[in-house]
């Protein structure tokens, strides 16, 4: 049965725990993204909607003399049930003038969207290959999960597709499939430029990785310091800070 939860940003957000929850990697994600105001901005697979809800409330603050409406943004996600939650959230929060939730698969962009629609792209896509599902796990968390029904390629593909010249494309994933990670941002003409490791803890390897990639530009990657979530038994000040919706 889902549940109406309350953001920190005071957003309220529909959750089904049996089907899948939004976690910490999508927060890490809004907060390593980058928006100007007046950006169209799209997150493929966006799940219940927690990363357009979140960014939404964050391009309120964004000041710009170049441009004067606000970020729009749109939530793609093939599985009807979550995108059918995240609509009841954008309604739930009088946000249907400025986020839009389609369903819809990853793979059909070009059926569903004109070419070089957006300037900002972002995911928070599976991390896993199919061959790493657990069969005690919903359907639901599965294609969540793994890629089942989008792969790493698929994803950035649509992202090239969808970008506009030297538009941003910000994805988060698991460090261990970096080379495939610029493998594919390099196939579909784009070039990381800036990258962010997050740790569990200082002695341990990093489990996330951030990426900010961008169209059409050169190889000039910035690493940027890392990230450590705990500390003592509980999350460090800087990871606090910089997660603050």
């Amino acid at each position: 049965m889902p549940r109406l939860d309350t953001l920190s940003n005071g957003y309220k957000i529909y959750q089904d725990p049996k089907a899948f929850c939004f976690g910490v990697d999508a927060i890490l994600l809004c907060a390593f993204a980058k928006l100007k105001k007046g950006d169209a901005a799209i997150d493929l697979g966006t799940g219940n909607g927690i990363i357009p809800l979140v960014l939404q409330k964050k391009s309120l603050s964004l000041r710009s003399s170049h441009a004067k409406s606000p970020c729009r943004f749109v939530g793609l996600e093939v599985q009807k049930a979550a995108a059918e939650l995240a609509r009841k959230s954008v309604l739930e929060n009088g946000l249907q003038d400025s986020i839009e939730i389609i369903c819809g698969d990853i793979r059909k962009v070009g059926k569903l969207f004109e070419p070089q629609a957006f300037d900002v792209v972002l995911s928070n896509p599976p991390y896993m290959k199919v061959q790493g599902s657990k069969e005690s796990e919903s359907e639901a968390k599965r294609i969540a999960r793994n890629e089942i029904l989008c792969g790493l390629d698929d994803i950035v593909a649509a992202a090239s597709y969808l970008l506009k010249p030297n538009g941003t494309f910000f994805m988060v994933h698991r460090p261990y499939r970096l080379q495939e990670i610029f493998c594919a941002l390099e196939k579909h003409k784009m070039a990381a430029r800036r990258a962010r490791f997050v740790f569990p803890a200082s002695d341990k390897a990093p489990e996330m990785v951030l990426i900010e990639a961008r169209k059409n530009m050169e190889k000039d990657l910035k690493v940027e310091a890392p990230l450590v979530m705990y500390e003592g038994g509980g999350y460090t000040k800087e990871f606090l800070e910089y997660t603050a919706l």
